[in-house]
């Protein structure tokens, strides 16, 4: 024996011993121990409702036999729950990890055929995450006297500088358009008038093909032209009905020419109104002291400065609105469907996902929106958790819902729904509020303000204490997701598919829960067939 800094080291060394056969046991139920991740995916999928995912294999024994549904789906949870969405990374684990291999049974299912299998059954997820909950339930992990909502960005299969311009996006629909033409006039001369179908040479018209992203995201831009032109048109008949009265529209002047000028106009019409107002008022005045033989008192009003003014205001505006550029929208020829967001490190290219957690950080709702902004999120979200518990057989009701001051609207506080705590202002300067201005105590006034109301309840001990559990209820589910699984942006188009995939990270995500809770309570896992 030789001794090196007081260890007793042996002669000799652990070699690989590469040619020994049976390396590994001949029964796979050998491979793992007992209460491995992968037996506890294999035996939840076993009480998932996993018939939406076999109505698309009728058993009339035509064609190639296909994968096992629930070996396919048990494949892509364990995947999803070891933060591993690559189908080819799937596949190739499928070769050579241990519990990859126990999960298919020794089979091998190509990248493609995984990568079809995620697109085909992307409408039954919900079902699965409804049925997930549903087995969250039956253990005791969805507790719903507090949840909390929220949303976080994630980013879209695309880059911000794949966004281009109308003009852009019509320049390349013709080029294709051309160039397809030009390829039909080539295969009729060679096909000797076989008919080709312009929009289906090279799949160009496909939803996935490059003309048909080019159309969406022309579309795209269009319907943010006609729904600005919607909205302009309700301020304005807004703004003209109060000009009617003669009451002025409160509120700051948009910087945007043309939303501008309607305000000038209404603004002109409203002092026009008032000066019609006086002068039928003096002119009253004049006919009754002319009635009784007197003469009206005081000098003969001037012209009225305000009128003066507002009509100088809207010529100035007129003339802005015609020099005006028209408005430079974009959308994303690479995923039409997503939209600019902005978060704490930047501008990227996604979407707002949302989600509903309880105290267990169970995911009970989850939605993803276009919308950068959550204020108009929070009654689809309160719609999404109801249909949702509904769907999993809770009927138990929420008792109170936290959201942060992204939801925060009058509309909101009054919104029907569950008891909720909206922040109204940012955390730290909740909490700076707070500090300044001292707790308070008992219910809100009876003539308070939704704004006021809130606020007061926000500072009593009891709301304090209540909206202090938001963080830790909601954020460490996209912690989650984020940083132990890297699931940063998703790696499929549409918004379809990005809800698709967000439900089977949630999914993940609730088993993940449930499988330390069966390993914390040593509570034994459904015997195997």
């Amino acid at each position: 024996m030789s001794f090196r800094a007081g260890t007793i080291v042996a002669y000799f060394y652990l070699e690989a011993q590469r040619d020994q056969l049976f390396l590994m046991p001949v029964n796979m139920r050998d491979w793992l121990q007992e209460g491995h991740l992968a037996w506890f995916v294999i035996d939840v999928v076993a009480q998932l409702d996993t018939a939406a995912l076999h109505a698309r294999h009728p058993n009339d024994g035509v064609g190639r036999p296909a994968y096992d549904p629930d070996m396919m789906i048990a494949l892509l949870l364990y995947a999803y729950a070891n933060g591993l969405r690559s189908c080819r990374r799937i596949e190739a684990c499928c070769r050579t990890d241990a519990a990859y291999r126990v999960i298919c049974g020794g089979l091998v299912p190509d990248h493609s055929t995984i990568a079809r299998f995620v697109v085909d059954h992307q409408d039954a997820v919900h079902g699965l995450f409804v049925s997930g909950l549903r087995l969250c339930a039956a253990a005791g992990l969805v507790d719903l006297s507090v949840v909390a909502l929220d949303g976080t960005k994630l980013a879209a299969d695309a880059a911000l500088d794949a966004n281009r311009s109308a003009e852009w996006i019509a320049d390349q629909v013709t080029a294709l358009l051309e160039a397809t033409a030009s390829s039909q006039d080539a295969q009729d001369a060679t096909c000797q008038g076989l008919l080709v179908d312009p929009d289906a040479v090279g799949g160009l018209s496909g939803p996935g093909g490059r003309l048909g992203r080019l159309l969406a995201a022309q579309a795209v831009i269009e319907a943010q032209d006609a729904e600005a032109a919607a909205a302009l048109a309700a301020k304005t008949e807004a703004a003209m009905a109060h000009a009617a009265a003669g009451r002025k529209v409160r509120g700051r002047k948009p910087s945007e020419p043309h939303a501008a000028l309607a305000r000038a106009q209404a603004d002109h019409a409203a002092a026009l109104a008032r000066a019609d107002a006086k002068q039928a008022e003096r002119a009253a005045k004049a006919a009754a002291a002319e009635a009784a033989g007197v003469s009206l008192p005081g000098f003969e009003p001037g012209p009225d400065r305000k009128l003066q003014a507002a009509a100088a205001a809207l010529v100035a505006a007129t003339a802005a609105a015609s020099a005006a550029d028209p408005a430079k929208r974009q959308a994303n020829v690479t995923d039409p469907d997503s939209r600019i967001m902005k978060t704490q490190q930047g501008w990227l290219q996604g979407y707002n996902a949302q989600a509903v957690a309880d105290r267990n950080q169970i995911v009970l709702a989850y939605q993803v929106s276009q919308d950068a902004n959550d204020v108009e999120l929070y009654e689809p979200m309160v719609t999404t958790l109801t249909d949702t518990l509904d769907a999993a057989g809770i009927h138990d009701l929420v008792k109170q819902l936290l959201a942060d001051a992204g939801y925060w609207s009058d509309a909101n506080a009054a919104a029907p729904g569950p008891d909720r705590l909206i922040a109204t202002l940012k955390d730290w300067k909740q909490r700076r509020a707070a500090r300044d201005i001292g707790t308070t105590t008992g219910d809100p006034p009876a003539d308070a303000s939704a704004l006021e109301a809130m606020e007061h309840r926000l500072r009593t001990p009891e709301g304090a204490a209540a909206y202090a559990q938001r963080s830790h209820t909601i954020e460490p589910v996209f912690a989650n997701h984020k940083e132990n699984k890297g699931h940063r942006r998703f790696r499929r188009r549409g918004i379809d598919a990005a809800r698709s995939e967000w439900g089977l990270m949630n999914l993940t995500h609730n088993l993940a829960k449930l499988y330390e809770h069966h390993n914390t309570h040593n509570i034994p896992a459904p015997s195997r067939a």
